[in-house]
């Protein structure tokens, strides 16, 4: 109930995993309230008290949604709800990085002079990425594993200086973490003074296998690929169903998270009675056997004395430690599989309807249950038939079905064998990786890529479409309102017009009446750049206006604007007053403006400008035409990442989406 009214009524953007987000917003989407005080607050809280349910609210501060997401996940994670804190922590991690590069929260900032090396998109992005890759290090306390997490999932640009700044990040956790590892053994820490930085080890058992254990690796390989598709594909049509829940209003979004928390807890105490009661066996690496209280394995239920029931071993227990239940080694005789079935079947139908809800919520560890439960189931049918242990089974399928479902293949290989502690294990781990991935992929997208389609994300794809080789930019500015310009010497009437009646956020900068090079003719107009509405708005603010239409001078420039006030986003046209005779006043936009914005001829292809829009990382992509002459404008038109989508195109030009269509040899 706490975490769900966080994230309803204070920080929204704190509920879910936050992992697609931060990959849309490094791949150049801005994500409003992503990364907020309030939202990483909210955040951590709510998903903590899950595991033994939250949701969050709407707000437009960051340092709401920053501390939403602490509390949310502390609250969903201690509900006991089927939901991990990874995908929470990655976002809390990014959450800390940004408010550490900007100086603290909005209203709070700190401003010492450092910090304004950080002022700027790009090290914004640095920051956040090496955020994202201290919370998967934090999450599964895998370095490693976090550092290749950022390269292959999260981050668009990549360069040299990244990696070892995303490396020295999760060193620098991992230091502390084993700091307060070592810290807590002593005592100090309550029930937290268990366990280190290996979560799931399976060290301790020799992993033997031959040539005729490919076979089931392989077929683990496959179901892993097909039930990831699958759960796909569900959770798609759960998430849509969702969604029309939560457009009806806040309360309908509380009544959503906790009908499913009471189900879920009705589900975890009915269900093992339906499992029978096993025989303690003296053999088994932990004792007491059975157990009764909050810690240790083997839970007595409804046992008698001597006997212990299998299915609430791995349901009365924190996610965490079912995971280690099922990854146990040399332990054969340890579950039944009708209680592994049980427990496969009840985490599928609550790993369905309890990611969506309003609570921070993430995917790794759900997705981790079931296929450590069908891979165990697995190994149980192969008996006698393979070298294999169970436990080691239970691991691969785990891994397996996480590449089916989120097709990740080097980063969730090195946070497995970080995991598990078993180096052995790599050979067949990469097989069933590669296996699992190819068969998703040739079923469905990731479930990051459905989440972002769903959430309206304008995200751009490493690879264009076939078809857009068909199609010129020259076409897409055909069918687009014109551009809206704006003269290099502007009255102020105008540009308020312009600010208050459109939603773009960069305007080409057009002079006309320029003396012509030689050999074009009298009256050309000139494309003198791109001016971003943030500039425009700042000199509104500023009152940098002028008597007379002229050009102004360098010094005029620097002594009324500083880069650093350049730099700000955040002005609204709202906040800004002109009064009538100002109105008639003029701004000289020539110093502010982007002398040098990229620019594509109107007859190159959509696929050549995908690619150039994405591997520079641009926002707008101005396109001119082919031939000058007087009395055409210099400007065709603007592209943004919302006319390259394909399923924008195609809403336009249906007809490319078929394979036989005629094609333009561009």
């Amino acid at each position: 109930m706490v975490a769900t009214v966080l994230c309803v009524c204070f920080a929204p953007t704190a509920a879910g995993p936050g992992i697609p987000e931060i990959k849309a917003y490094l791949n150049g989407v801005d994500t409003p309230n992503m990364f907020g005080a309030t939202t990483l607050v909210v955040k951590v809280c709510g998903f903590q008290i899950e595991r033994y349910h939250f949701t969050f609210i709407t707000s437009n501060s960051h340092e709401l949604q920053f501390a939403q997401k602490i509390i949310g996940s502390i609250g969903a994670v201690s509900a006991g709800l089927d939901l991990g804190k990874e995908g929470p922590l990655v976002h809390i991690g990014s959450c800390i990085a940004s408010l550490l590069g900007q100086g603290g929260p909005d209203n709070y900032r700190v401003k010492w002079c450092w910090l304004r090396y950080f002022n700027n998109d790009r090290d914004r992005r640095d920051l956040i990425t090496c955020g994202a890759s201290s919370g998967v290090c934090a999450a599964f306390r895998a370095p490693v594993g976090g550092v290749l997490f950022a390269l292959e999932e999260v981050a668009t640009w990549w360069r040299s200086a990244l990696l070892w700044r995303t490396f020295f990040s999760t060193a620098v956790v991992v230091v502390v973490l084993r700091a307060f590892v070592e810290y807590c053994k002593s005592g100090n820490c309550g029930l937290f003074g268990q366990g280190g930085l290996i979560l799931f080890d399976v060290s301790d058992v020799t992993v033997k296998y031959h040539v005729v254990d490919i076979l089931p690796v392989a077929v683990i390989g496959v179901i892993g690929g097909l039930l990831g598709s699958l759960y796909n594909h569900l959770l798609h049509k759960v998430l849509r169903v969702y969604n029309l829940i939560n457009e009806k209003g806040k309360l309908h979004k509380i009544l959503l998270s906790l009908s499913v928390s009471l189900f879920t807890s009705a589900c975890l105490y009915g269900l093992p009675f339906l499992a029978s009661c096993r025989p303690c066996d003296s053999s088994f690496p932990e004792s007491p056997c059975p157990t009764t209280g909050r810690v240790g394995n083997f839970k007595q239920f409804n046992c008698p004395n001597g006997y212990y029931n299998d299915l609430a071993t791995i349901l009365f227990t924190t996610n965490d430690d079912a995971v280690r239940n099922v990854f146990s080694t040399n332990t054969p005789t340890e579950f039944h599989i009708f209680s592994l079935i049980i427990f496969f079947a009840l985490y599928c139908i609550l790993g369905l309807f309890t990611f969506g809800i309003a609570v921070p919520s993430g995917l790794f560890l759900p997705i981790i249950l079931m296929g450590s439960a069908y891979g165990r189931m697995l190994g149980i049918a192969m008996g006698s038939y393979t070298n294999i242990d169970q436990g080691l089974y239970a691991v691969l399928g785990a891994a397996s079905l996480m590449a089916g479902s989120m097709r990740m293949t080097v980063s969730l290989c090195v946070i497995f064998l970080e995991l598990t502690n078993n180096l052995l294990l790599l050979p067949i781990t990469m097989l069933v990786l590669l296996i699992a991935k190819t068969v998703g992929d040739c079923i469905n997208p990731s479930i990051y890529e459905i989440i972002l389609d769903l959430k309206g994300l304008p995200f751009l794809d490493a690879h264009p479409e076939p078809w857009m080789r068909n199609i010129t930019v020259g076409d897409l500015a055909d069918v687009k309102p014109p551009a809206v310009n704006l003269r290099g010497v502007e009255t102020v009437g105008r540009i308020v017009d312009v600010l208050q009646n459109t939603t773009h956020n960069g305007f080409p900068v057009i002079d006309e009446e320029v003396v012509p090079p030689i050999g074009l003719a009298t009256g050309a107009t000139e494309l003198h750049g791109l001016v971003l509405r943030a500039h425009l708005i700042l000199v509104l603010k500023k009152k940098w206006f002028l008597q007379e239409r002229r050009r102004t001078e360098d010094w005029e420039v620097r002594e009324k604007f500083t880069w650093v006030e350049l730099a700000e986003r955040w002005w609204n046209i709202e906040e800004v007053a002109v009064t009538k005779d100002e109105m008639e006043m003029y701004v000289d936009l020539h110093p502010l403006t982007n002398t040098t914005p990229y620019t594509v001829v109107e007859s190159m292809s959509v696929a050549k400008a995908m690619v150039l829009f994405r591997q520079v990382g641009l926002r707008h992509m101005l396109i001119v035409p082919k031939y000058q002459a007087a009395g055409v404008s210099p400007v065709v038109g603007i592209l943004t990442r919302q006319d390259l989508r394909a399923h924008n195109i195609l809403s336009v030009f249906p007809h490319l989406a078929k394979p036989n269509g005629s094609e333009k040899g561009h």
